[in-house]
Parts: structure tokens; sequence; C-alpha cells
């Protein structure tokens, strides 16, 4: 073997050890989309599903189709034939969202995850469904905006920081 042949060998099997070693980077973090929202199965079996972000890696700095507007979570949506009901917010769904003016969830959803809101400074009011029951850590904190929030007796759980640095 030549030396040209013996170091292009060697950098092939480098090359080959490198792509076998590295994850996959951006993961995408949702099975489907309807509209502006993305969705993750959470329960095949009772057909359930969560609104989550586009992407899970960096969800603020690496999402450019960010929810605008005033939006309104289906209390089911259908996807692949099946019927899925609504049941969460999930993780920093609405993450850096600030164009995000107005936000209806429907009573289908039990529970709003951590930083699901975070840093949607356009949020001026909301209003949370009596059939939530948690509130996740840090979920509307940085809601510059937010000056309005009725939270039901339903909810007997609030995670840390969930309000913080807001007005």
């Amino acid at each position: 073997m030549t030396k040209f042949t013996k170091i292009l060998v060697a950098v092939a099997m480098l090359w080959l050890a490198v792509v076998q070693a590295t994850p996959l980077m951006a993961q995408q973090a949702y099975d489907f989309t309807d509209g502006q929202l993305y969705y993750k199965i959470t329960d095949t079996t009772n057909h359930e599903v969560a609104v989550v972000s586009e992407n899970s890696d960096y969800p603020y700095y690496n999402s450019y189709n960010k929810p605008t507007g005033a939006i309104t979570i289906p209390a089911t949506v259908a996807n692949g034939g099946n019927t899925y009901s609504v049941t969460s917010i999930g993780m920093e769904a609405f993450y850096g969202c600030s164009g995000l003016t107005s936000i209806t969830i429907p009573s289908s959803v039990t529970s709003i995850g951590e930083s699901a809101f975070f840093r949607c400074s356009g949020l001026t009011s909301i209003t949370i469904p009596s059939s939530v029951t948690s509130i996740g850590k840090s979920a509307f904190s940085y809601c510059s905006g937010l000056t309005s929030i009725t939270i039901p007796n339903s909810v007997t759980s609030i995670g840390e920081y969930a309000f913080s640095y807001c007005s």
C-alpha cells in the first residue's frame, strides 16, 4: 500500500467513526402539524396529543415558524385517519413566540408544561380553563405584556417561577 492509500483509508475510517458516533442534531419534536401548531402524540391508545414546539433543540433560537397573532388551540385535531384529543401544552411549546397576542385553551387540556409560554411578550391576557390542574415551572416567565390571567380552583400545582418577570 502506498503512503497516499494508507492516508486515504485512515481518513475514510475516521470519517466513518465520526458519522457513527454523531447524534442527530435537531430532532423533530412533533409528529404532525395543523395550521400554525405542532402536535406530538402522547397516547396512541387513547388518541391524545400535546401541542409542542417545532424544534425540541433550542426552540427560542432555532425555530423559525413560531405561531403569531390570536391562536385557538382546538379540543381535537385529525391526522392520518385518527382524531386526537389535545390534552396538554408541552414543555416550551410557545417559547419565545413574541408575536403571540392571545391564546384560547380548550377544556380538553389538563396541563401546561414547563416554560410553555416563556418570553411571549405579546401575550396580554389568558384564561385558563377549569380542566387544567397543573402549570409548569416558568410557564409564563418573561411574559412582559401579561396584565390579566384567570387561574381556576382546579389548578392544584403551580411550578416555581411560573410568573417571574411578568409586569
